[in-house]
C-alpha cells in the first residue's frame, strides 16, 4: 500500500485533482484578473481625477499607497484565517465585497471619499492572494507549480491589458471617469458566487511530505525563521516599487512626456505592462518548471538572471527622448516581459520552503512585507520626486515641468528597483535548496 509520503500516493492524489484543479484555476485566474483590473482604473484616470479634485502627483501616489497599506495589513489575519478555515468562503466573500466597493468608487464625491473607499477596497482584495496561493499549492505538485502559478498570475497582465485598452475609451464614451468603476463591479459578483461551489483539496494533498496535525505553534515566528523567505521579501520589495510606480504613472508619462491622448496612452501601457506579461509569465512558467527538475535553486535563478537583463533595457527605454515613443514601447515591453519572470521564480519558492499548514500565513507575511515596504512607498516616492523635480525645473512651462519631473523620477526609481529584485532572487537561490530539505524532513 502506498503511504502518504510515497511517490505513488502523491501521483494518485495529483491525478484525482486534475479535473477540478483546472476549473478552480480558471476561477482563480478570473478573480486575479478582476483584482488587477479594479486596481488599474485609478491609474488610468489620473488626469481626470486630478482635474476634478485639484490633486498633485503626491496625492495620486497617496491614493495608491493608502490602498496598499490596508491591503498588506489585513492580509496577515486573513492569511491565518485561510490556514485555519475555509479558503473557498474567504475567496467568495472577498470577491463579492470588493466588487461592491469597486462600484462605490464611482460614487465618490470628493477626494477624501475616494480615499476611504480605496482603503476599504484594500480589505476586500486582501482576502484573495493568501487563500488562492495556498489552494494552488494543494492542487499542483512541485514540478507543475510554476506553470500553474504563471496561469494564475496571468490574471495580472490580462487584467491590466483589459483595463488599459478599455478604461480610457469607456471614460471618453460616457464622459466621466466614474463609468469604468460601475462596469467593473458586475463580473466580480458572478465569480464570487461560482467560487462558493468549488470543492477545495486537503492541505498537502500533492506534497511528498507529511502534514502535521493540529495548529502550528507560533506560526509567524516559524515562517520568519526561513532564510529564503527574507530574500524573497527583498526581491518582492524591489518588484513592487517598480510595478506600482509603473502602473500608477505610465499613462501620465505617455500623456505628458510623449504627448499621447488618454486612450492611446492607456493602450500603449496595455502593451508595455500587459501584453508583455502574457509572454513573460507563460515563458517564465515553462522555463522555471524545467529548471526545477535540477533543483529548487535553479528555478529561482531563472528569475534572478531575467531581472538582471531587464534593468538595462528599462533604463534604455527611459533615456529616450519624447519623439521616440515607438522605440520606448519596444524596449520597455521587452524589459518588462523579463520582469514578469520574478513571479514564476519567487511565488513557487514559498511553497518549496513552507509546510502546507502554514502556506497561507507565509504568503500573507510575504505580501504584507513587500506591499508595505515596496508597493506602498513606490508610487509615493515616485510622485513626490516628480513634484520636486517639476518644481525645481527652470525655463519650462507648467505642463513641460510636469512632464520633466515625472520622466526623471521614473528614470531613477524603476531601474534601481528592478536591480533590487534581482539581488533578492540571487540571495533566495542560495538558500532555497537547504530550506526545502529542512521542510521535507
Amino acid at each position: 500500500m502506498a503511504t502518504k509520503d510515497s511517490p505513488a500516493a502523491v501521483a494518485t492524489a495529483a491525478g484525482g485533482l486534475v479535473s477540478r484543479a483546472s476549473w478552480i484555476l480558471v476561477l482563480l485566474f478570473a478573480g486575479n484578473l478582476l483584482n488587477f483590473f479594479d486596481r488599474a482604473i485609478p491609474a488610468i484616470v489620473v488626469e481626470p481625477l486630478k482635474a476634478e479634485f485639484s490633486l498633485s502627483d503626491a496625492q495620486i501616489g497617496l491614493l495608491s499607497t493608502g490602498f496598499t497599506v490596508v491591503y498588506a495589513l489585513f492580509g496577515l489575519p486573513l492569511g491565518r484565517l485561510a490556514d485555519r478555515g475555509s479558503r473557498r468562503m474567504i475567496l467568495a466573500v472577498g470577491l463579492v465585497v470588493w466588487s461592491l466597493l469597486t462600484l462605490a468608487n464611482g460614487l465618490a464625491g470628493s477626494f477624501l471619499a475616494l480615499v476611504l473607499v480605496r482603503l476599504l477596497l484594500g480589505v476586500g482584495e486582501a482576502s484573495f492572494a493568501p487563500a488562492a496561493n495556498s489552494l494552488l499549492a494543494d492542487l499542483y505538485p512541485a514540478d507543475r507549480r510554476a506553470r500553474a502559478t504563471s496561469l494564475l498570475q496571468l490574471g495580472l497582465p490580462v487584467g491590466l491589458v483589459l483595463a488599459f485598452f478599455t478604461v480610457g475609451s469607456i471614460t471618453n464614451a460616457f464622459g466621466t471617469w466614474r463609468a469604468p468603476f460601475f462596469l467593473a463591479a458586475v463580473p466580480g459578483l458572478v465569480i464570487g458566487v461560482l467560487l462558493l461551489f468549488i470543492r477545495e483539496p486537503s492541505r498537502g494533498a500533492v506534497d511528498p511530505v507529511g502534514t502535521s496535525a493540529g495548529r502550528a505553534d507560533r506560526p509567524f515566528r516559524s515562517v520568519l525563521r526561513i532564510p529564503t523567505l527574507w530574500w524573497l521579501i527583498l526581491a518582492g520589495i524591489g518588484s513592487q516599487i517598480a510595478s506600482y510606480s509603473v502602473s500608477t504613472f505610465s499613462v501620465p508619462l505617455l500623456q505628458r512626456y510623449f504627448g499621447t491622448s488618454l486612450a492611446v496612452g492607456g493602450m500603449l501601457t496595455g502593451v508595455t505592462v500587459g501584453l508583455s506579461g502574457l509572454v513573460g509569465l507563460l515563458l517564465g512558467g515553462r522555463i522555471a518548471d524545467r529548471a526545477s527538475r535540477w533543483s529548487p535553486a535553479a528555478r529561482v535563478y531563472t528569475g534572478a538572471f531575467a531581472l538582471l537583463l531587464a534593468a538595462p533595457l528599462i533604463l534604455g527605454a527611459l533615456l529616450l527622448g519624447p519623439e521616440a515613443v515607438g522605440l520606448f514601447v519596444a524596449l520597455f515591453t521587452t524589459g518588462w516581459l523579463l520582469q514578469y519572470m520574478y513571479y514564476t521564480a519567487a511565488y513557487p519558492a514559498v511553497a518549496d520552503v513552507v509546510e502546507p499548514r502554514l502556506r497561507a500565513t507565509a504568503v500573507s507575511i510575504y505580501f504584507a512585507a513587500f506591499y508595505l515596504l515596496g508597493g506602498a512607498v513606490g508610487p509615493l516616492i515616485t510622485g513626490a520626486l516628480s513634484d520636486r523635480f517639476a518644481a525645481s525645473a527652470t525655463g519650462l512651462s507648467g505642463p513641460q515641468a510636469a512632464a520633466h519631473g515625472l520622466h526623471l523620477s521614473l528614470l531613477i526609481v524603476i531601474p534601481l528597483a528592478v536591480l533590487l529584485t534581482s539581488v533578492g532572487l540571487f540571495g533566495a537561490a542560495r538558500h532555497v535548496t537547504r530550506d526545502n530539505l529542512r521542510m521535507r524532513t
